[in-house]
């Protein structure tokens, strides 16, 4: 049996390798057709020009996805992280677990275009809020609840047993043992996976552009004001043809460096929380 066990082995190391040599792959093709185009000016200037893209750089899409991005994490992450602890150490009815979980299965599973057709429908028709940030922030969490409440509840139920039992036993109540103990045991892993669930959002194009992303918008004041975002501005690069291609690579470098780096800060900053809380 033990060709079975390196069998197994190089078989995982083989598709750890070809993941990694597709993403860099991807990377480097994506870099090496947009690094003419990439500057300061195209990083911090307004697109300008007739045509989309053809003057000017990206600095109203960076900035507008930085807003989009950020009023989904906040409008999930309270929900996804109340649900999680609801249902690790309150919920007592396997029946009623069960029926929440497949809820949340349910809503993990909606298609991101449906999600902004119904934004679009209740928020910017029906309430009359108009395309604004908000719009799009409440479409993008709900497409990222699921992602971060999962995170959530495994990271509540990896906190040892013990610790949460010696709380009780002590005479401490549950809510100050969750906050007390659970909270900051967890907080890397919910710190993470807030900003891995803000990166999901911030590369769905369809609820952004029902509900809230336009071209040529200004940085946005508030957030009931429409504005653009890196991924419509990709879209309508892409559809343009091959005049505006050096601009959508460039664009699409951009925002796949902004969503790596964010990766990378989050599972720092989990590790090192975690780190941190084992030695205290």
């Amino acid at each position: 049996m033990r060709w079975i066990g390196t069998f197994t082995k190089i078989w995982a190391y083989a598709g750890i390798s070809a993941v990694c040599a597709a993403v860099l792959f991807l990377f480097g093709y994506v870099f090496f057709q947009g690094a003419g185009i990439i500057s300061v000016e195209f990083l911090t200037e307004a697109p300008k020009g007739l045509v989309l893209g053809e003057e000017g750089g990206i600095w109203p899409a960076i900035t507008g996805s930085l807003c989009f991005t950020g009023t989904a994490m906040v409008l999930a992450s309270v929900p996804a992280a109340a649900s999680a602890l609801y249902l690790v150490f309150y919920c007592r009815s396997q029946r009623l677990y069960q029926a929440i979980r497949l809820v949340i299965q349910c809503i993990s599973g909606i298609p991101s275009i449906v999600l902004g057709l119904f934004a679009y429908s209740f928020l910017v028709r029906d309430l009359n809020l108009g395309r604004c940030i908000f719009s799009a922030g409440v479409a993008l969490a709900v497409m990222i609840l699921p992602f971060i409440e999962v995170r959530a509840e495994k990271a509540f139920r990896e906190v040892p047993a013990e610790l949460v039992r010696s709380s009780y036993s002590l005479g401490c109540s549950k809510l100050y043992t969750i906050t007390r103990i659970v909270l900051p045991a967890c907080r890397g892993e919910l710190v993470s996976g807030i900003i891995l669930g803000g990166c999901y959002a911030m590369g769905a194009t369809a609820p952004m552009i029902f509900t809230g992303a336009v071209a040529y918008a200004a940085v946005p004041d508030s957030i009931f004001s429409p504005a653009m975002a890196l991924p419509l501005h990709l879209y309508l690069l892409v559809a343009q043809g091959s005049t505006s291609m050096d601009t959508a690579y460039g664009t699409a470098f951009v925002m796949m460096a902004m969503i790596l780096l964010s990766s990378l800060l989050a599972t720092a900053y989990a590790r090192r929380s975690q780190n941190r809380w084992k030695r205290s």
